[in-house]
């Protein structure tokens, strides 16, 4: 299962949680955030990324993405869980539902408007700014099944081009510019895919331990402390069945225990097979990080 909440994301969740339309093929939006008019002649300084996490955080979360990413430091809040709807776009009775038409329709706002002026440097075009943080943000995205493609092109300029009918049927980015039902012109430009020809490491998973490793005779091994209990807490949360008030910590508690049993159930196990300890099948799955 793909992490609900982006791994590196300071999560802010706001609440009102909705789901999307899952017979719609998976999709993301990208916008800016456009806070200041500014021009070539006239530069303004970029406003604070913590100014506007606030803003999605309290009165703005009307209008909340999914993620605000700031291109200059890489750093990245979410606000809503993947599987949910945002509210980034304009959404009219009666048409298609635009932030719902999809298995997800993941939201970016990235924290730029043209020409803002950030360590003296002025940059026209988001794709001009370090884009620090994207390759983690396409990954995330690509993980929830969003092709790396543009239906409707790649934005280049803040010419609006809308199609209903492709927006329905293809999968991959559209920039707000290409959402049918809305006005607005961005994001102007985005950076490329990541990708090449040098192959991918394939990430390095921690093996099943066997059944053995989690139990005490019939009865959970609590107060075991390993650091796979550690990795293996915090990707519980990761894919949003943490029920931890404190940690995930190396010492095996009744949290991990309750957490993992919820994790199993959200697979589809029942009764006796969605409890305690940690089978093959589902540890798999998890892709805890190897420690050891």
């Amino acid at each position: 299962m793909p992490d609900l909440w982006m791994p590196d994301a300071q999560r802010c969740d706001v609440g009102d949680h909705a789901p999307t339309d899952g017979q719609y093929p998976a999709k993301a939006i990208a916008h800016i955030t456009w806070d200041r008019n500014a021009t070539a002649a006239r530069p303004a300084d970029l406003l604070a990324f913590a100014s506007l996490r606030s803003y999605f955080s309290g009165g703005g979360s009307g209008a909340a993405p999914h993620i605000l990413w700031d291109p200059f430091t890489g750093q990245f809040a979410q606000f809503f869980p993947a599987t949910s709807r945002s509210k980034s776009v304009m959404d009219l009775a009666g048409g298609t539902r635009t932030n719902r038409a999809g298995r997800v329709v993941i939201q970016v706002e990235a924290l730029f408007f043209p020409y803002c002026r950030v360590g003296g440097k002025t940059y026209a075009k988001l794709a001009d700014t370090p884009c620090k943080g994207w390759d983690r943000l396409n990954a995330w995205v690509h993980s929830w099944g969003v092709p790396n493609a543009w239906p409707m092109g790649r934005p280049v300029d803040f010419t609006p081009h809308r199609s209903e009918s492709v927006w329905e049927t293809k999968g991959g980015w559209y920039g707000h510019s290409q959402t049918p039902e809305n006005d607005h012109q961005d994001p102007g430009s985005w950076p490329a895919f990541v990708g090449g020809t040098a192959p991918t490491p394939a990430p390095s998973y921690q093996p099943y331990p066997g059944a053995a490793f989690f139990m005490k005779g019939f009865k959970p091994a609590l107060g075991k402390t390993s650091p796979v209990f550690t990795a293996m807490g915090k990707r519980l949360v990761a894919v949003g069945c943490g029920r931890y008030k404190v940690g995930p910590g190396p010492t095996l508690g009744t949290a991990d225990v309750d957490s993992y049993e919820a994790y199993q159930r959200s697979l589809g196990y029942t009764g006796a097979a969605a409890k305690w300890p940690p089978g093959p099948t589902s540890w798999n799955k998890l892709h805890v990080p190897r420690v050891s």
